[in-house]
């Protein structure tokens, strides 16, 4: 298993936010409902959490939810 949150974690965890049903996110993630329910029944295990709720908290505090910044333009100096 890789590295949590992945780029799909993060797209996961930010669907759920926005509150939209579970049928509606797995279509935008292409996914059956089975699956989306395995994925997020997942995450609740590897935070250690019960509820849907708890896991969204548990994913705010360890940053998940966060937008990473953009990447450097390759050769583009800090200093410039």
């Amino acid at each position: 298993m890789g590295k949590e949150p992945t780029a799909a974690t993060q797209r996961l965890l930010r669907l759920m936010c926005t509150g939209a049903t579970d049928r509606a996110i797995a279509r935008e993630l292409d996914v059956s409902l089975r699956t989306l329910n395995r994925r997020i029944a997942r995450l609740q295990s590897l935070l250690g959490v019960q509820s849907r709720f708890q896991l969204g908290v548990r994913a705010a505090e360890l940053e998940w939810l966060a937008v990473a910044p953009p990447p450097q333009a390759v050769g583009k100096r800090n200093d410039q």
